[in-house]
């Protein structure tokens, strides 16, 4: 596993074009959108690229609180209109700066049901929890946004549904849509597809079949032979990532009973020297898993069991395949990283989801993007990853936590990994003896198939029901 989460381009983004009009009065929702009279925002947009051509589109967005009460990021939605250049064509998001951080930003692309002769596509532009909420009168501040082709070729906006040329300082803006939980309180879509999801009601029961791996990691010790006869390596080789010379320890890999499940228990310690530095990392001998949903409940922690606290660890959950070359370009790896006290130049708790392109360890470029929440997140967490053909998508507790677009989708398979580990030793630097756990409840990768969180939470349900503590049916790579 890589240890840095830095993201980093093959290409600087083009510069922002200058002003070309004089700013004009935007356009106010009609009198007739559906759910008017229950509006609690209003949308704002300028251009930064105002050109009919451009390296990138540039909408620059505001969303205001116009509601009587606090009003969750996280519950909107905000959804942008374009013409796709050609059928083919795919398109990368990214954020510039934002009042309320990049990182709590989401952007996820979609092809529009009903096509029009300005719209085919869309942005849908969303919030992780950590942006928080607008108090009622209250706005986003900038949120300078842009997106491009993936090959970099220029991109036509005059055609598109949402642009305005002549929008080159903020004003109302109803060519861009806006939902609150699902419900459309803004704006006029192109005729005939106004935005309705994500759906209210998502459904529950998974999809028939798929085949599937699950383990609840019922073992009675990390030499248990099932768990080498399940495919998984409780890894004692030397290496990265983490303190150099430190060891990675079958025997601080114990398994435990906790609120009527099994769980696994990965035990981290050391009392400052690499040569007490005791890391854990379970993963599955094959890279044979690719597209579809992974999950796991995990419990991750911000304190030792004892000793003192501030070791930069690592703890995780995540897929990879091996670096074949410096920036081989069918590498793949997709991250969620508790850090407790930082680390990475973060001065305390951060999550991370990343999903990665490429890498080359030195002298260190990284292709990769990742979305993070500077919070505690310590005690019982669901975590799932689905990936399909257009989408990476991370969500934590069954809320949305990021998406990343189709220039990081896997070429190759990948094998499923939980590791927890030292960045450095310089977060603390006591030689007094300190352990850390972390705790893996399951795992399920369901091949092919993109399950919501609640769909992952029924599948774990009836293996449980059904008593079933492993199975695998995953073909081979």
């Amino acid at each position: 596993m890589t240890s840095r989460t830095t993201s980093s381009r093959l290409r600087a983004a083009a510069a922002a074009a200058a002003a070309m009009a004089l700013g004009t009065a935007g356009l106010t929702a009609l009198a007739g959108t559906a759910n008017a009279a229950a509006e609690s925002v209003r949308v704002q947009y300028r251009t930064s690229a105002s050109g009919a051509t451009a390296d990138q589109a540039e909408p620059w967005i505001k969303v205001r609180n116009t509601g009587t009460g606090a009003l969750a990021l996280s519950s909107v939605k905000v959804r942008y209109y374009f013409k796709a250049d050609s059928a083919g064509a795919a398109y990368r998001f990214a954020c510039s700066w934002a009042v309320k951080g990049c990182a709590n930003i989401t952007g996820t692309f979609g092809t529009l049901a009903n096509p029009t002769a300005t719209a085919d596509r869309y942005l849908d532009i969303g919030f992780t929890a950590g942006a928080g909420t607008l108090a009622p009168g209250a706005d986003t501040g900038d949120m300078q946004l842009r997106f491009h082709r993936t090959d970099w070729q220029t991109l036509r906006q005059s055609d598109d549904y949402s642009f305005g040329a002549a929008q080159t300082s903020y004003a109302d803006w109803s060519r861009i849509t806006a939902q609150v939980s699902g419900g459309t309180v803004w704006g006029t879509a192109p005729q005939g597809d106004d935005p309705t999801d994500p759906p209210t009601d998502p459904p529950t029961d998974p999809p028939a079949g798929g085949q599937s791996l699950f383990d609840d990691f019922d073992y009675g010790s990390s030499a248990d032979p099932r768990i080498s006869a399940n495919g998984w390596n409780v890894r004692s080789n030397s290496g990265g990532p983490g303190v150099p010379g430190a060891t990675w320890s079958p025997e601080n890999v114990t398994f435990a009973s906790s609120g009527g499940n099994s769980v696994m228990n990965l035990r981290t310690s050391t009392a400052g020297t690499p040569e007490s530095t005791r890391q854990t990392e379970v993963l599955t001998k094959s890279m044979k898993f690719k597209n579809g949903t992974y999950a796991a409940r995990v419990r991750f922690s911000d304190a030792p069991l004892s000793g003192p606290d501030g070791d930069r660890l690592v703890q995780t959950f995540f897929t990879i395949n091996d670096l074949k070359a410096p920036m081989a370009d069918d590498y793949a790896e997709y991250d969620f990283e508790y850090l407790p006290n930082g680390g990475w130049g973060e001065p305390a708790n951060i999550l991370y989801t990343t999903s990665w392109e490429t890498y080359n360890p030195d002298p260190w470029q990284a292709v990769n993007t990742n979305t993070a929440s500077r919070q505690s997140f310590a005690g019982w967490r669901d975590l799932v990853l689905t990936i399909d053909d257009n989408t990476i998508t991370y969500y934590v507790d069954g809320q949305l936590f990021g998406t990343h677009d189709a220039s990081y989708l896997p070429e190759r398979p990948m094998s499923i990994n939980f590791n927890q580990w030292l960045i450095d030793l310089a977060g603390q630097t006591s030689t007094t003896p300190r352990s850390y756990d972390q705790q893996v409840d399951y795992v399920l990768h369901v091949k092919d198939q993109v399950l919501t969180p609640a769909q992952v939470a029924a599948k774990v349900g009836a293996y449980r029901a059904a008593g079933t503590a492993f199975e695998d049916t995953v073909p081979g790579s």
